[in-house]
């Protein structure tokens, strides 16, 4: 059960004594909520170094008398709700260190005869009590000089020997919980001298004029004095403010739920003789007056508050200050008034002409004020007011104008239901609130405005700068802001923190890039990086906005777009370059007309053949195809009907389609081949086409007829078919010698006839 850094969790594990096996590297050990029953003179023996003992909770009886003898350095031991029936000081005689001893809800009934804390030099705090507590006797806390806290469950308390808590020189706070009004006086006569903060719960005060202080030189050490679900009466609650009075080093009085049954018949005369109250602070909170609309208007107190400095009413049906007694409020600074009755028309009367004349601070939240017009005018009349909270009260709307104390610094406006902001605001605030009022814009003009609250509301982007130019803090938490922009951050030269968390944040380009590189960012806004998320795009909704990266295609989508677009252009005139180059355009002029020409019938019917020879030649071949090779074919006997281009060609025909119906009406194919030849795009396609009848129909219709030697290395790349043709089929050379040229013709007309 024990971590790394020797902390040992035990508790609620159903043990019935402390575990063996404890060595000196524990420090922290909780044993709470088992079942433990007895403390044993080993158990702890070996736990030298142990800081932190919790033992609370369980069922012990009994500790044997030297159980925490090893336990120096301890220095928190918690033994509250057991079943230990008396306090040994043997028990403690060795916690040297010992800061906080816990040893309340057990059943003993007194701490002995003597004191078992006597050791205990370095104690700071001490919980004592039970409801079985009934005695302290002199001599109970010696050995006690200094107190941070002192808690004493005395519900059942009866019998208090007088002077047995004056042994603690010093204690910072004392809270005692009393039933028995009877040793009230005594218990508090003693710690005048000694406490500092004396904390009084569940006790009905004591109608007795007994004085509470007794002729002394003794200086009182005691500054505020607390009272919790006490309850008062008219007689009693005069009776205790008469003998407060006594108490010079006493400045501030507070009251939590507590009662008092009567209407406010004070002794106002026996309290006015009994000189002037040196208590400056107030502080009254839930308290509970049977039939309070019936309560008196406290005439007579007027001479006691001239001093007070500071006054709290809250949440107790307060509904109206009597406007002579808010006169003598002369030393008023602080009033808060929030969470009671107040209206407009009886604010008339609290706040009169020459009323709280020295008040700074005036908290009317959470009151039933509905006229924010009228709420201003009263408020008028304070003439050093500078902070004013009227929050919470259902105003509904805003005029146009209002007439505020020239002096005032801060405004809490805040959920009050007004639908817009106006002039009515005063120039003169430092700090505004306008949180919870559903605001959809703030444009109001402020040149001395530091501190704007605009939480709540429905804004979309964040307010001009140029109207609040002195800005420092901005909270704009939990609105429609969906970005903001640096020109828009930037524009608040003064601006020191903003609180923007808690929006639903649209994560573009635009913004993540303005957070990501904004030097300094992380320490203006409030709440970052954990408040702070993306609400779209969906891919990144729920992100923290500091940890989100976008890709470059959905940052710069145009741009990729145009990227794209240059690209792909750049890649189609690559494609044309590199067909003009190796002449794809060719290739797919061919394919269309093979296509084409596979559609026709493989071999035009004997009919149609009306040629013996389709010639295919280059024009500047012209003049010896038709001069010569034309007068020699055709005036032969018997004579070979030749297809020349230039004399058969359909006009106005495809001159594609052309050739491919030449070609099929021929029964040969004549091919003049030259340099010239194989630079022609015609004479390719004709050597095409009538490659593709060679090897569809099997046959031998192309003749070669070499007009002049050509280089292999002169044909072109594309005349593929050529070369082919030429490593397959015999040619017929154009000789240079008539008598060759005999022999060349003669050869021909047979390669015609065949």
């Amino acid at each position: 059960s024990c971590d790394a850094g020797q902390l040992c969790n035990c508790s609620s594990m159903g043990l019935d004594f402390i575990p063996l096996g404890l060595t000196a590297k524990i420090t922290v050990l909780n044993l709470a909520h088992n079942r433990i029953q007895r403390i044993q003179s080993q158990d702890l023996q070996q736990a030298v170094n142990l800081r932190t003992l919790l033992l609370q909770s369980n069922n012990i009886r009994s500790i044997d008398e030297d159980s925490f003898q090893s336990l120096a350095k301890l220095e928190l031991l918690d033994l509250s709700n057991n079943s230990l029936a008396h306090l040994s000081p043997l028990w403690f005689g060795h916690l040297f260190s010992l800061q906080h001893l816990h040893l309340q809800g057990n059943s003993y009934r007194d701490l002995g005869q003597s004191s078992p804390f006597s050791g205990l030099r370095n104690l700071s705090s001490l919980h004592l009590g039970n409801p079985r507590f009934s005695v302290i006797r002199q001599g109970n806390f010696e050995g006690i000089e200094l107190l941070h806290r002192l808690w004493i469950d005395a519900s059942s308390l009866t019998q208090y020997e007088q002077g047995s808590l004056k042994s603690i020189k010093a204690i910072d706070h004392m809270i005692i919980n009393l039933k028995y009004s009877s040793i009230f006086l005594e218990i508090v006569g003693d710690l005048l001298y000694s406490v500092t903060w004396l904390e009084v719960t569940e006790i009905k005060l004591p109608n007795e004029k007994k004085r509470l202080v007794q002729n002394t030189t003794h200086p009182f050490r005691i500054q505020k004095l607390t009272f919790k679900e006490v309850l008062f009466t008219d007689q009693t609650i005069s009776q205790t403010i008469v003998s407060m009075k006594n108490i010079t080093s006493l400045k501030e009085l507070e009251a939590f739920n507590c009662v008092l049954k009567g209407q406010g018949r004070w002794d106002t005369t026996e309290i006015a003789r009994s000189g002037q109250s040196f208590v400056e602070t107030i502080t009254i909170t839930k308290a509970m007056i049977q039939n309070f609309h019936l309560f008196f208007d406290l005439e007579g107190m007027e001479s006691q508050i001239h001093k007070l400095k500071r006054l709290t009413i809250a949440s107790s049906n307060v509904f109206m200050v009597p406007c002579k007694l808010a006169r003598n409020f002369f030393s008023l600074l602080y009033l808060d008034f929030h969470d009671n009755l107040l209206v407009n028309n009886r604010l008339n009367e609290t706040i009169c002409e020459g009323s709280w004349p020295s008040l700074q601070t005036l908290n009317l939240s959470q009151n039933s004020l509905k006229s924010l017009e009228q709420t201003a005018n009263y408020t008028s009349r304070l003439p050093k007011l500078n902070n004013l909270d009227i929050s919470q009260n259902n105003f509904g709307d805003i005029p146009d104008v209002c007439e505020w104390p020239k002096s005032l610094k801060y405004l809490n406006l805040s959920s009050t239901q007004i639908p817009k902001v106006t002039a009515c605001i005063p120039q003169t605030l430092e700090v505004l609130d306008v949180s919870g009022n559903n605001l959809k814009e703030f444009g109001l003009q402020l040149p001395s405005l530091k501190e704007l609250y605009l939480t709540r509301n429905q804004l979309k982007t964040l307010p001009g700068a140029a109207p609040i130019p002195n800005l420092v803090a901005l909270s704009v938490r939990r609105n429609k802001l969906n970005s903001f922009s640096k020109e828009e951050f930037e524009s608040f030269r003064r601006m020191e923190l903003l609180d923007a968390s808690d929006n639903n944040f649209i994560c573009s380009c635009e913004f993540l890039s303005f957070i990501h590189h904004e030097a300094g960012i992380a320490q203006v806004l409030v709440g970052w990086p954990d408040e702070y998320v993306c609400d779209s795009p969906l891919a990144v909704r729920g992100a923290q906005v500091g940890a989100v990266r976008l890709s470059l295609m959905e940052c710069h989508r145009s741009l990729v777009v145009s990227l794209i677009c240059v690209l792909v252009f750049l890649v189609i005139l690559l494609l044309v370059a590199l067909g003009y180059k190796y002449h794809m355009v060719w290739y797919l002029r061919m394919t269309w007309a093979w296509l084409q020409a596979k559609r026709k019938p493989k071999r035009a019917p004997p009919k149609d053949v009306c040629y013996d020879a389709f010639v295919s030649y280059s024009e500047n071949d012209s003049d010896w195809v038709e001069n010569t090779m034309v007068r020699e074919l055709e005036q032969a006997c018997p004579p070979f009907r030749l297809c020349l281009h230039k004399r058969d060609f359909v006009p106005g025909k495809w001159i594609v389609d052309n050739i491919i119906d030449c070609i099929e009406k021929s029964h040969k194919t004549l091919f003049v081949l030259s340099e010239h030849f194989v630079q022609s795009e015609w004479c390719k396609y004709e050597l095409d086409f009538s490659h593709f009848r060679l090897f569809d129909e099997n046959n031998d219709a192309a003749i070669l007829v070499l007009l002049e030697p050509i280089q292999s290395k002169a044909i072109p790349k594309r005349f593929c078919k050529l070369r082919k043709i030429m490593n397959t089929k015999t040619y017929l050379e154009w000789p240079a010698g008539e008598e060759q040229q005999q022999v060349f013709w003669e050869n021909l007309k047979v390669a015609l006839k065949s």
